[in-house]
């Protein structure tokens, strides 16, 4: 009976483990491609959302090469203080890295304003709205998924 209910739940634990690599093929699929692929596949698809000029996707290729080394290094930093140290990072540390971050945004939102027309602009920071948006939905079920309680608390 005990060899019954091991078998089982490691039968239930390996199913729900494959279920959850199977629920984003596309990540998996994006992460086998070439940072260049990546890039060219995110101006297409800009491009067609868009409606882009051969000048304004000559520049926001650019732009987006820019962005795709700017994103590498520092994923590679934070996996290196990830192994390195466990610190917590100062809150004086944590008000520059968020600083930067939104001068960086800024500058991005007023290089992207010099290429695109005004409609396309518009058009660009609504995808941009409902990306994040997108993101933030996600990340909120991600953390909130918790073990369902049974049994009366009191």
């Amino acid at each position: 009976m005990k060899k019954l209910f091991i078998v089982a739940l490691l039968v239930v634990g390996m199913t729900s483990f494959a279920q959850e690599k199977e629920a984003r093929p596309e990540r998996a699929q994006m992460e086998q491609l070439t940072p260049d692929q990546r890039n060219q596949l995110q101006l297409k698809k800009m491009t067609l959302e868009l409606d882009l000029n051969a000048s304004q996707q000559k520049e926001m290729s650019t732009i987006i090469a820019e962005q795709s080394i700017k994103r590498e290094a520092k994923m590679a930093e934070r996996k290196a203080t990830k192994d390195s140290a466990k610190k917590q990072p100062t809150s004086d540390e944590l008000f520059a890295k968020k600083s930067q971050m939104l001068d960086e945004q800024i500058v991005m939102k007023k290089r992207i304003k010099k290429i695109l027309s005004a409609d396309q602009y518009k058009k660009w920071d609504e995808m941009k709205g409902n990306k994040h948006h997108g993101m933030k939905k996600r990340m909120m079920h991600h953390k909130n998924k918790k073990p369902v309680e049974t049994g009366n608390k009191k």
